[in-house]
């Protein structure tokens, strides 16, 4: 059951930074056609005023898909687009930092103010660490895992209690608010990166669509990667 209900965070991780996505679309009026947790068919959901909601067969991620044609979608003012992109980052920096203060109340029984000074240290902290494992990381693919991995390990270290969960949850908004924010296509950071390029020399915007696609690949190409690396730890 432990690596069940890590499975249920990550999912529940995920459905945040896609949520706070979405926030960010209705604080910048811009209309949203579909929200989805997962990849793929849909395999669930529901319609509510203009956006549908999907549950997805592939278990990767998530995405927004905003109400507009691209050409039409570039024409929002790039304060709109960055903070549409910002959106899911922010939502999981402001998740592991509830879950700080959270830790701080009960695990350490400090008072609201201490628990506030507690979850602020060590947020920047936790995004420092992040960042530094992050540059180890593209330097040895070897320690590359993916969500296979991920499960495996935070059933085993950190499923078996609330508290344990509460943490691996912190550690994991962490992950998901510094990894997407790296400066690569088809993460919230590449988006950024083009909207701020577009700025500057606008016929670069041409060469998001494209960068993209190949982003994608390589990004499915390291999950495979990382997946089968994962296997053969766990059957070794």
């Amino acid at each position: 059951m432990s690596y069940v209900a890590v499975a249920i965070v990550i999912g529940l991780l995920i459905a945040i930074h896609e949520y706070g996505h979405l926030l960010a679309a209705k604080l910048c009026r811009i209309p949203v056609k579909r929200f989805s947790i997962g990849f793929g068919p849909k395999l669930f959901g529901f319609q509510r005023a203009e956006t549908s909601y999907w549950f997805s067969w592939i278990p990767l991620g998530g995405y927004v898909l905003p109400a507009l044609e691209d050409g039409d979608f570039r024409q929002l003012p790039t304060y709109k687009r960055i903070t549409f992109a910002l959106g899911g980052p922010v939502a999981n920096i402001a998740g592991a930092f509830v879950g700080l203060f959270l830790i701080g109340l009960s695990q350490f029984s400090l008072g609201p103010v201490r628990a506030l000074s507690f979850a602020t240290t060590q947020l920047i902290i936790g995004l420092q660490q992040q960042l530094h494992g992050l540059s180890m990381l593209f330097s040895d693919l070897g320690q590359l895992s993916g969500l296979v991995g991920i499960v495996a390990v935070g059933g085993a270290e950190f499923g078996s209690t609330l508290a344990n969960l509460l943490t691996f949850s912190v550690l994991i908004n962490i992950s998901l608010a510094v990894f997407n924010l790296l400066p690569l296509p088809p993460l919230d950071g590449g988006r950024i990166l083009f909207c701020l390029l577009e700025k500057i020399y606008r016929p670069l915007a041409r060469v998001e669509a494209p960068a993209t696609l190949v982003g994608w690949a390589l990004f499915m190409v390291l999950m495979l990667y990382a997946t089968i690396q994962d296997v053969g730890r766990l059957v070794a």
